[in-house]
Parts: structure tokens; sequence; C-alpha cells
């Protein structure tokens, strides 16, 4: 099937940087994603090419022309050349010799119906030369249009090639699927789901990340939890986690993958030890998963109080969960917890005025006594809302050391 796409080739930002690595690789084309989405008429990520030359000559060519070229992965063929401080993969065309559900032996080809055969998805196996024709072997330009995410050739056999596509499967249902999924697809991810045990937790949250980004990935969450797909990824998870990001998509909380986590539920620290988050998104799934839970009916101290322990943004964060399990979705109720995360943005966090040294300043000995005296300081402090200034929290520390 051909296509004539080179007016949306000369509408790219990068069309001159193109035209440069097409005057160098006169046949290169490109593939992938970049290719799917001028298809869709969708904003371009990353524009990749291939190439039917050995990777040391594209480096050679290249290096010629004073482009800087990193070997980012020489053994499965990809060098990237770096232009204007942007990054443009090359792949040399390839065949694969073996694969074990994870990793791929592979010999250079310059077939590229063979090369865009061992592709993941119809949609993703296009490619698009400097003339602006698009080359389409498995109908991958029909699948888009209609809405439909197939694998390239016999599902089962593209998920025994690597076994992440499956969860791939459901990040493109989720973008670019319309009506139900393709079924020979389902058939093949259902019987492969022991295969998932296979997959680092790194490339499982990379992609599980990545779907829970888009704007409303209800739908397809839901075919992952019936073919048993969630469960194998997050068996800590609750039953009713797919109950309260529904809840949070129709509140219109924040696209926020680490909080729609949260809202999967199971212990943070079993979850995130699963996922290998990295320890910023470790700890906020923590304090998502605990402490105080936010009220609009909690008057001034109150709120001043929780923002001594915790920063706005934890609070407001974990209000979404809350108001998702109260099913608070009218309009009243919605209004009030907006007013509630504007009111903990909004008001300062007060912080402790005194310390130990003001404590030894005043007369303390040092020891454990000004820890325990700080402690009842502070306790009144809280009490009040925590308004009191440093004059009246020193003042309360004498009267305590009469």
């Amino acid at each position: 099937m051909i296509i004539e796409l080179k007016p949306a080739l000369a509408g790219l930002p990068e069309h001159g940087a193109l035209q440069l690595l097409w005057s160098i690789l006169p046949d290169a084309r490109l593939v992938g994603g970049a290719v799917r989405d001028l298809l869709a008429d969708r904003p371009t990520a990353d524009l990749d090419m291939a190439t039917a030359l050995p990777p040391d000559e594209t480096q050679a060519r290249l290096h010629e022309r004073g482009i800087k070229v990193v070997p980012t992965g020489l053994a499965h063929g990809t060098v990237t050349a770096v232009i204007d401080r942007r990054p443009y993969e090359i792949t040399t065309l390839r065949r694969d010799l073996e694969t074990d559900g994870r990793h791929a032996i592979v010999a250079w080809t310059d077939d590229w119906q063979e090369d865009a055969a061992r592709r993941d998805f119809t949609i993703n196996a296009m490619s698009l030369g400097r003339d602006g024709v698009l080359h389409d072997y498995f109908g991958g330009a029909a699948d888009l249009a209609a809405g439909r995410v197939r694998f390239v050739g016999e599902a089962d056999r593209r998920i025994a090639e690597d076994a992440l596509r499956v969860l791939r499967f459901f990040r493109f249902q989720a973008r670019y699927g319309r009506g139900a999924p393709d079924d020979q697809a389902v058939q093949a991810i259902a019987a492969a789901v022991l295969q998932l045990s296979r997959l680092s937790a790194e490339r499982v949250w990379s992609e599980l990340r990545r779907l829970l980004e888009l704007p409303d990935p209800l739908e397809v969450l839901g075919l992952m939890q019936r073919l048993g797909v969630l469960p194998a990824l997050l068996p800590e998870s609750r039953d009713q986690g797919l109950a309260r990001i529904t809840a949070l998509v129709a509140l219109g909380g924040p696209v926020d993958p680490v909080l729609r986590l949260a809202a999967l539920g199971g212990p943070a620290d079993r979850v995130a030890a699963r996922l290998r988050l990295s320890n910023q998104e470790a700890g906020r799934l923590a304090t998502l998963a605990s402490g105080v839970r936010p009220d609009p009916m909690l008057d001034a101290d109150a709120l001043r109080r929780l923002l001594a322990d915790e920063p706005a943004q934890a609070l407001a964060d974990r209000t979404w969960l809350v108001q998702a399990d109260r099913g608070d979705t009218g309009e009243g109720d919605a209004a009030a917890w907006t007013m509630l995360r504007e009111r903990l943005h909004a008001m300062p966090r007060p912080v402790f005025p005194l310390s130990g040294r003001d404590a030894v300043a005043a007369g303390l000995p040092p020891g454990p006594a000004v820890g325990l005296m700080l402690r009842e300081v502070e306790a009144w402090w809280r009490e009040g809302g925590c308004l009191a200034g440093r004059a009246d929290c020193l003042e309360r520390l004498a009267r305590l050391r009469r």
C-alpha cells in the first residue's frame, strides 16, 4: 500500500535535520512510531530511522559529514546521530536468528519487509522514505484508520519473541484502539500470562507507568484484569482498585501514574519492591497509601496541624483517594473537595519555632529533660492550631520550668 505523506513530512520541525540525514543515507527511512503518528496526525516524539547499511558504514558516513555519533546499541545495529542536540536513532535492517522471550540475536539484512516482519504491531511496522511514500507491508495504515491494534503475523509467536509485547499491546490499545480488541491478540495474551514473570520489574513499571499516564486507561485496565494480566503484575492489588481509578477519572483527578498506582492498592512497600520504583516514587507511594485522611469539614486549626506534619502537596494528593473512596461525585461535594485542596495550598506551612538550643539558652540543662519539655510546648502549640509564635512558646517553656 502506497500513501503520499510528503506534505506531512515537510511540516515536521525537524525536517532540516532529516533532509541532512537523507543526504548522507539516501536509502534510510523513518520507521516505527514516527510514521504511525504522522499518519494519525499526532505529535511525533522520537524520529527513528532504519537503513540497509551496516552500522559501521553508517557511522563512517555520518562522521565524514561532521555529525556526532553515539554507538548506543551496536549489537542490535543501532547508532545515534546528534544534530542540534537532538538524537536520531538509526538502525540497520535486521532479522532474528534466535530469541528467548527477552533478548534476540540478530543478523543484518537488506530486506525491508523482513525487518518489518519482526516488529510488534502492524501500526508500528510501516516505513517512510525521503520521497514521502509510505511502505506498508502488513496493513498498518488500514488498522490505524480502523482503530485496530493487531500483531504482525501470529500473535503468539510475536509474544514468545518478547513477552513485553503483552504490555505494549494494552498501551497501544488504549492510545489507538477503538471498539473490541483484536480477538487473536486477546487469545494469545490470555495464554501467555505466565510468561510475564520473566520480565524485569523495570520493564514492567516502564510500560505500566506509560499506560497510567494516559488520560483514560479504564477500558484497557479492565481488559487486563479480565485476562489475568493485572493480577499477575500486581498480586498485592485490591479487587476494588479499578473502581478507585474509575472514580478518580470521573472526578477529574490528576493524570498521575503514582497516584493511580496507589489507587490500585496493596501494601506500598511490597508494590514498590515488586516494581522497583525509584526512591522518590516509592516514598510518594507510601505517603499516598498512609497517613491522615483529610476532610473538607476540617477547620483552619486542624488543617494547620496536618500541614505541620506533611507538605500541602502530599495532603492534597491524598484527598483524591479519599474523595474517590467516599464516592463524592456530586457538584456540591466536588466543590467542597476542590476548596479543601485550595485551602491546603494557600495556607503557609507551620513550623514549630523552638529547638533544643532555645531550651538550653533558657536555662534547661542539656539532657533528656530538654526533649521532654519541648514536646510539651509543641503539644500546646499544636493544640492552639500552630499559631503561637516564638515569644509565646518561650514564655510557655518558662512557665513549665517553674
